[in-house]
């Protein structure tokens, strides 16, 4: 809250001199709310500092700091947990949904875009389940048909479950950019002699690329950070880097805590990046999906 007051004094011709002065006043609704932020990340910053020293640290038990730095938990943990081949893993995987999730979704997204038919609501409340419930709710079901056809325990069977969330989030995403370029473009290149394809490749395709560049590296970071579902539906060979953590954090054994933690710390170093060049690349503003207020026909 900003109160204005007036301050008088002699000016330069005698009279005086009234100048506002500004004071801010904080409400305390307004310092509960900035003291409850800063107490979060405060906490956070605790949790991330602990385990980054805890990653490098020799040995550390009843004191602030530990006894010792080293380097070497990140090779015990490379080697140890066979981190070359999780993280190959985790990027096929990756690129997979992301290339199937826009040969699929973009084109959805263009026909939700530009046609009108009956139910076309009720297919957007549909493409928002996915996305608003959690994944362990349809996981588990998901896991079982995938099981069921042996897929489930292979690369495809976690690539498939990761389509299900992904393909709505690029139709959600891509719908806006798509309903934003103007329909006369396609009907001029119709007019002149344009068929079907050579509009989507030559016309839309250029001004999609914003959009579909924003749908990937979110698909991207997504998949990356997925959990649920892949882990129902991994199997030895199909992990990816959030699920092995998982899996060297719960294995039973006895290994170095420290190691773990820098397995933790590559993990987190990997999400940081990929959100840095999401939030390079995209306007988290676009990501609002612009649904027209159309009656049903």
């Amino acid at each position: 809250m900003v109160t204005t007051t007036a301050a008088t004094g002699a000016g330069a011709a005698g009279a005086p001199d009234v100048r506002p002065r500004r004071r801010i006043v904080a409400r305390p609704a307004a310092w509960f709310v900035w003291g409850a932020v800063i107490f979060f990340f405060l906490n956070l910053l605790g949790v991330v500092g602990s385990v980054l020293v805890s990653s490098f640290g020799q040995r550390w038990f009843n004191s602030w700091l530990p006894d010792g730095y080293t380097s070497k938990w990140y090779g015990e943990a490379w080697t140890e947990f066979a981190l070359f081949q999780v993280i190959k893993v985790t990027l096929e995987v990756s690129l997979l949904v992301v290339g199937l999730s826009l040969l699929i979704g973009v084109p959805a997204a263009y026909v939700l875009a530009r046609r009108n038919f009956p139910g076309k609501r009720t297919i957007y409340l549909v493409f928002l389940l996915p996305i608003l419930m959690p994944p362990i709710t349809f996981g588990i079901p998901l896991a079982t048909v995938l099981y069921k056809f042996g897929l489930a325990g292979h690369l495809s069977g976690v690539v498939l479950a990761n389509l299900v969330p992904s393909v709505p989030f690029v139709i959600l995403t891509m719908t806006p950019f798509i309903e934003q370029i103007d329909a006369r473009i396609e009907s001029a290149a119709r007019m002149c002699g344009a068929g079907l394809r050579s509009v989507f490749l030559h016309v839309l395709a250029p001004l999609l690329l914003p959009g579909m560049l924003a749908s990937a590296i979110l698909v991207l970071v997504r998949t990356v950070g997925m959990f649920e579902l892949t882990f129902l539906t991994a199997g030895p060979d199909s992990q990816t880097l959030v699920v092995a953590l998982y899996y060297s954090m719960s294995a039973a054994g006895i290994r170095a805590q420290q190691s773990v933690d820098a397995m933790a710390v590559m993990y987190t170093a990997m999400m940081v990046v990929l959100l840095v060049i999401a939030l390079r690349y995209v306007n988290p503003t676009q990501l609002v999906a612009r649904v027209k207020e159309e009656p049903e026909p």
